[in-house]
């Protein structure tokens, strides 16, 4: 019977398909409410081996960090980690390469969901609909005003797009049809398909694209050469007007340049889902009105989380099986 051991506890709908396969199935508990250190999780590891219990797969979540060490505590049956995550930044790709372990991730499943959080974000930070909710709740409405918690619209405005993958394109799509509004994007490479049915228009550079966005959406994976890029220089180079929007990965974005735009009026508000030290934010983040924070959760519906669920569960069943399962990340 092979070994499937779950870094934290993730919705049971692909726990019991691995079990309906006749998997036997390790939960780390201990993580249930928080992310397991890596002491922690070696322990796990450790005690489920002194049981006889040597891993054939590990389900991960993008709270744990899967290096070299974790890759040999689970043993050397090791043949896949399932990521239950679009992203894979937590897992050590070089070292499953060397022990031949294959990794997965869970795309598509939550583009739709991802986009849909974005583009609450902007609305909410542009009609200051979360500021609005702290003055009502504090009894400070006292009337109707003709200038009280004026905000910004979004129709018609320009949307700049940095990383025009699944999700950017996604909300890209509901910013053209929805909000009739105009399209700016940056990528390795122009899509003409893209720009043909949107009518958007290729920015060969970040720094091209940020001085001309009323919003800018961040899209981008976790590279080295993402990794703040957004800084005190780019920040500086938006419009005073601008909104920064970020539903990616945290660390491509300073946040203590980011605190530094929000006070000094370098760029009129943001709205992050990501931070750049999880779950730590920088404190001065707090204080703010004109910024928006949510705790990671774009694609926290019940729908999508179910759907990555079953998705990891049905990349070990494949790997297991001795084939390539449809995530495989290259």
């Amino acid at each position: 019977m092979a070994e499937v051991f779950v870094t934290r506890p993730i919705p049971n709908r692909g726990i019991e398909i691995l079990k309906a396969e006749g998997f036997d199935v390790v939960i780390n508990e201990i993580a249930r409410e928080r992310a397991a250190t890596k002491e922690e999780m070696l322990a796990a590891l450790g005690q489920a081996r002194n049981e006889g219990k040597p891993f054939s797969a590990l389900l991960s979540v993008l709270t744990e960090e899967i290096d070299a060490e974790i890759m040999d505590a689970a043993g050397p049956q090791l043949k896949i980690i399932a990521n239950y995550a679009v992203g894979f930044d937590n897992i050590d790709l070089a070292a499953a390469k060397q022990r031949r372990i294959m990794v997965t991730n869970t795309p598509e499943v939550l583009t739709n969901t991802v986009a849909e959080h974005t583009f609450a974000l902007m609305l909410a930070i542009a009609h200051r609909v979360s500021e609005a909710d702290r003055f009502s709740r504090a009894g400070l409405y006292k009337a109707w005003g003709p200038e009280l918690l004026l905000g910004t619209d979004v129709s018609g405005k320009t949307l700049g797009v940095i990383g025009l993958g699944r999700i950017g394109s996604r909300v890209a799509h509901h910013a053209v049809k929805g909000f009739g509004m105009k399209v700016m994007y940056t990528d390795p490479k122009p899509n003409p398909d893209f720009e043909r049915e949107y009518g958007a228009i290729y920015a060969a550079s970040v720094d091209e694209l940020l001085p001309q966005g009323d919003f800018v959406s961040i899209h981008a994976p976790l590279l080295d050469s993402t990794r703040h890029l957004i800084n005190e220089a780019r920040l500086k180079m938006m419009r005073p007007t601008a909104y920064l929007i970020n539903t990616s990965r945290g660390p491509i974005i300073d946040e203590k340049a980011l605190a530094a735009a929000l006070v000094q009026g370098w760029i009129k508000g943001a709205a992050i889902d990501v931070f750049e030290n999880e779950p730590e934010i920088t404190p001065e983040l707090k204080t703010l009105d004109n910024i928006i924070l949510t705790p990671h959760i774009a694609s926290a519906t019940a729908e999508t989380r179910n759907k990555m669920a079953v998705l990891a569960a049905e990349n070990i069943i494949e790997a297991l099986e001795g084939k390539i399962p449809p995530n495989l990340v290259k």
